[in-house]
C-alpha cells in the first residue's frame, strides 16, 4: 500500500505563484516560500507536522524569497543548488542527488535549466513510488518558465534547453506523478497563461507545447509570445542571491493630514488602495491609485521606482496590513499609513475626483463632438494594442507612462486598458499631475466594437 503524503499549495495570487508544503503526517518540507512566511508555519502547525527542509528550485526573479529565514526560523536544512554563487551558508544539492527527508518520503534533485540556467526540479517519492515533482519555473501547467528573464545573451540557450528540461520530465516520472509548479497562476515569470490549477505529467504530454511540439516549432512558438516583465524582476535576484531575513510586518508609522501633505509636496508616493471606482469619486489631492481588487503590487512594483518612498491609505488597518504583505513579498517596505476616509486625509482641503464612462460614453462624445480636442489613451501592452485598437488611439503602456510624462498630450485624456484597473491607475498618476482625464471602466473585448467604436 502507497505511503500517504499531502501536498499544501499555499498561493501567492498577486504574484500568481504557490509555494508548497508536502508532509508524510510527521515532517513536511517546503518548496519555494513567499518572503511572508508566517503562512507557511501556520500551515505546518495546522498539519502537525515538523518542518525539516526546505527546497529553492531556482533564484527567483519575481519575488524576495522566504527559504533562508524559514530555515533559520525552524531549524530545516536549506537546499539550493551548489551552483548557485549566494552569499550565505546553504545545503548545496545537485543533479542526481537523493535527499531523505522523514522515514518515508525521497527528494530526487533533477537539473532542469531553461528558467535559469540553474533551475532545479525536485521528484518526490513516498517509499519507492514517484508521487509529485515540483518544478518551480520548468514545466508548468500548459505552458513553462519563460527563458528571457536573465538577459537576452541567454535567451536563446535557456529557451532550447527549456524544451530539452521538458522533455527530460516527461520521460523520467511515470504518467501519474502530480505536477507542481511554482509560476503559472498569473506569473509574469511563465510564458503564457493557463486556467489549469492541477495536472499530471500525462496530462501535460498530452497538451504542453513542450512536450507536443518539435524543439524547433516549441522555441519559435514561445519567443513569439513574449511580452514584457516587471522592471522590479531586476532587483530580484541580487536580493535572492545575498539572502534575504524576513519580512517585517510590524505597521509603518502612522502620518497625519499635515504629513500625508508634506510627503506629497515632497514629490513622494501616496497611495490609495480602493478601489479605483471610489478613488475616481473622491481621493487626496495629489495621491494615487493603486487599488487592493487588482493585480496591486505587480503594477506597484513595475511603475513606481523600487526605491520610492510610499504611504498606504486605506479604510481600514486591514487594507493597508494586506498591501503591506504584498509589497514585502518584492521587498518593498512603506513608510507610512493613514487610515479613514479623503475627508480624514485632506482635514478640510478639497478634494480631487474625476469621471468615469464606458465605451458607449466614449462613442457617445466622439458622435457629439467628432472634432473634439481629445486624445483616446490606450494603457494596454504594445502586444495587446497590435491585435486591436480603436481608431487614433495612442499607445502607451501602463508601465512606460512614467517615462513618458513628458510627451503625453494635453488635451482631455480618455484613460483605457482591458478591462479598467491600469485605466485607473494611470488615470490617478496623470490627475496626480494635473492633466484632464476620463477614465473608461469596461472590458475592451466586451464592448468597444458594440458601443460603435471604429477598431483597426
Amino acid at each position: 500500500m502507497p505511503i500517504p503524503v499531502t501536498v499544501v499549495p499555499i498561493d501567492t495570487p498577486g504574484l500568481g505563484d504557490r509555494t508548497y508544503v508536502a508532509h508524510d503526517g510527521a515532517v513536511a518540507l517546503v518548496v519555494d516560500p513567499q518572503r511572508d512566511i508566517d503562512r507557511v508555519l501556520a500551515a505546518a502547525d495546522e498539519a502537525g507536522v515538523r518542518i525539516t527542509h526546505v527546497f529553492e528550485t531556482h533564484i527567483h526573479n519575481d519575488y524576495v524569497t522566504g527559504g533562508l529565514a524559514l530555515a533559520e526560523a525552524v531549524g530545516a536544512a536549506y537546499l539550493v543548488n551548489v551552483d548557485d554563487p549566494v552569499a550565505f551558508e546553504r545545503t548545496p544539492v545537485r543533479d542526481g542527488d537523493v535527499v531523505a527527508v522523514g522515514d518515508t518520503m525521497r527528494v530526487r534533485v533533477v537539473h532542469t535549466p531553461g528558467h535559469t540556467h540553474t533551475h532545479l526540479s525536485f521528484a518526490l517519492s513516498a517509499g519507492d513510488e514517484p508521487v509529485a515533482v515540483f518544478t518551480g519555473g520548468s514545466l508548468l501547467h500548459g505552458s513553462t518558465g519563460r527563458p528571457d528573464l536573465l538577459g537576452p545573451d541567454h535567451t536563446d540557450a535557456l529557451v532550447h534547453a527549456q524544451w530539452h528540461s521538458a522533455q527530460r520530465l516527461a520521460d523520467e516520472l511515470p504518467d501519474d506523478t502530480s505536477v507542481f509548479p511554482t509560476h503559472g497562476f498569473g506569473s509574469f515569470c511563465s510564458a503564457t497563461q493557463s486556467d489549469a490549477t492541477a495536472s499530471t505529467i500525462g496530462d501535460e504530454k498530452r497538451t504542453n507545447p513542450a512536450l507536443t511540439k518539435d524543439e524547433a516549432d516549441y522555441v519559435d512558438g514561445l519567443l513569439a509570445g513574449l511580452e514584457e516583465f516587471p522592471a522590479y524582476y531586476a532587483e530580484m535576484g541580487p536580493a535572492n542571491t545575498a539572502g534575504p531575513r524576513a519580512a517585517d510586518l510590524s505597521d509603518p508609522e502612522l502620518a497625519d493630514p499635515a504629513e500625508l501633505r508634506r510627503r506629497i509636496d515632497a514629490g513622494e508616493w501616496v497611495v490609495d488602495l480602493r478601489t479605483r471606482s471610489a478613488f475616481a469619486a473622491g481621493h487626496l489631492s495629489g495621491s494615487v491609485n493603486f487599488g487592493l481588487d487588482g493585480q496591486f503590487v505587480t503594477y506597484l512594483g513595475w511603475i513606481l521606482p523600487y526605491d520610492a518612498t510610499i504611504t498606504l491609505l486605506g479604510e481600514t488597518p486591514e487594507q493597508v496590513a494586506e498591501a503591506q504583505r504584498e509589497m514585502v513579498r518584492i521587498g518593498m517596505d512603506p513608510a507610512a499609513m493613514a487610515t479613514g476616509t479623503p475627508e480624514d486625509w485632506a482635514d478640510g482641503a478639497p478634494l480631487g475626483s474625476f469621471p468615469v464612462t464606458d465605451f458607449a460614453g466614449l462613442a457617445a462624445e466622439i458622435r457629439e463632438d467628432p472634432a473634439g480636442e481629445r486624445v483616446v489613451l490606450d494603457v494596454r501592452r504594445p502586444a495587446e494594442y497590435d491585435a486591436g485598437h480603436i481608431a487614433g488611439a495612442v499607445n502607451v503602456p501602463v508601465h512606460a507612462v512614467l517615462a513618458h510624462l513628458e510627451s503625453i498630450p494635453q488635451q482631455r485624456l480618455w484613460i483605457h486598458c482591458a478591462g479598467g484597473y491600469r485605466a485607473g491607475v494611470v488615470a490617478s498618476v496623470l490627475a496626480a499631475r494635473g492633466h484632464d482625464v476620463v477614465a473608461i471602466d469596461d472590458s475592451y473585448d466586451e464592448s468597444a466594437a458594440e458601443a460603435g467604436l471604429t477598431l483597426v
